[in-house]
């Protein structure tokens, strides 16, 4: 067993926390099996919340409880962004067209280009705006659920909502900056996220990072995120100070995670070269696999749009795809740990995964001692 004081403070079993993934529109990226798995696993498995519509939320932390009775969490951002007039994926096209004539036309003439058509708006397309980050908010904390994350944008609205239900609020930070301003505003756990991570994420390294947030934010407890897969990323970041860590690529290639077979060759088959850190399919800069569609844009010579029209246009795109049966033009957010993963480590059940890390990290740990210790 490895225990350290984030288990006490969380209620689990082992300090190894699965990312809260959303970048899917159906929320595939953590089902509720996943969720549940990695908690009755005794670690902790999070909803990527994201980019899925509340109702959804809802439905998702209703069915992880009927899976589980143990500790869960939700993830959402609370990105800045632009309010556009009308939330509807039709609307903010034309609305993309009136401010960013060139992003309009590039993506019209990008769509073709892939061999693909143009779709309409499908049941899973819709547009975040600040109303509707303030929606998926209500719906966790009405749901009670035990812990809320943040991976993106500023926590001060949502700490004093949080605990006064009881809920303890995580929050990840790519600098000493941000982790300190989450700190100030009452977090009760900091998440400090490397550049080597998927998804949102930073500028720094992990090895600078994580011991620079440990000393700044003490006596307040730290994660890890970015880099880690298996047992050496565990204790390495607990030689850094965290007290345990947040996990996401490894987990997408795991036996419950919903995403298409595609991305999960890109994540098997991808190098940590391949998986590229830009603001083209969110407005905010994210670590992608290198595909068709991301390489296309990094060869525009345009910068990406604002949240949430950047995504508004990508979404456009994934509609041409996924209509054609191309997902494979996608990408996957996945971080540069990929290029540790292959066929052998996927379609591995969750609780697996969690127990290899956990004794991985609890060997390496008793080995360093004996070996290194004293001598």
């Amino acid at each position: 067993m490895l225990h350290t004081p984030l288990c006490d403070l969380l209620g689990i079993g082992v300090p190894i926390i699965q990312a809260g993934m959303g970048w899917d529109k159906e929320g595939m990226t953590t089902p509720p099996e996943l969720v549940a798995a990695v908690s009755n696993a005794g670690g902790l498995g999070c909803i990527g919340g994201s980019s899925i519509r509340p109702e959804v939320i809802r439905e998702r932390i209703r069915r992880v409880r009927a899976l589980t009775d143990k500790p869960f969490g939700v993830d959402i951002t609370l990105p800045k962004m632009e309010d556009v007039k009308v939330p509807d994926p039709d609307e903010v096209k034309k609305e993309i067209a009136e401010k960013f004539p060139q992003h309009a036309a590039f993506t019209s003439n990008l769509i073709p280009k892939l061999g693909l058509t143009a779709q309409p708006p499908d049941r899973k397309s819709w547009v975040k705006t600040p109303h509707a980050t303030r929606e998926q908010l209500k719906v966790i904390l009405e749901e009670g659920v035990p812990i809320l994350i943040i991976g993106l944008g500023d926590t001060a609205e949502v700490v004093p909502l949080a605990h006064e239900k009881g809920i303890k609020v995580m929050a990840l930070a790519g600098a000493v900056k941000h982790a300190l301003s989450h700190a100030r505003k009452g977090a009760d756990v900091i998440i400090a996220q490397g550049y080597e991570a998927g998804g949102h994420t930073g500028t720094i390294g992990n090895f600078p990072l994580i011991p620079q947030i440990v000393d700044a934010v003490k006596p307040l407890p730290v994660v890890a995120a970015g880099g880690i897969a298996d047992g050496r990323g565990v204790a390495a970041a607990l030689a850094l100070g965290a007290v345990g860590v947040w996990c996401g690529t490894a987990f997408l290639v795991s036996e419950e995670c919903g995403i298409h077979p595609a991305y999960k060759s890109q994540i098997l088959n991808g190098s940590s070269e391949d998986f590229v850190r830009t603001a083209y399919t969110s407005g905010h800069f994210a670590r992608h696999y290198r595909s068709d569609v991301i390489k296309a844009w990094m060869g525009s010579g345009l910068e990406a749009m604002p949240t949430p029209y950047q995504g508004a246009a990508m979404d456009e795109i994934r509609r041409a795809a996924e209509a054609a049966d191309r997902t494979e033009v996608l990408q996957v957010p996945g971080g540069q740990v990929a290029g540790m993963l292959s066929r052998e480590k996927s379609a591995i059940p969750a609780k697996v995964i969690v127990e290899r890390m956990v004794e991985g990290a609890a060997q390496i740990l008793n080995n360093m001692r004996s070996h290194y210790v004293g001598a």
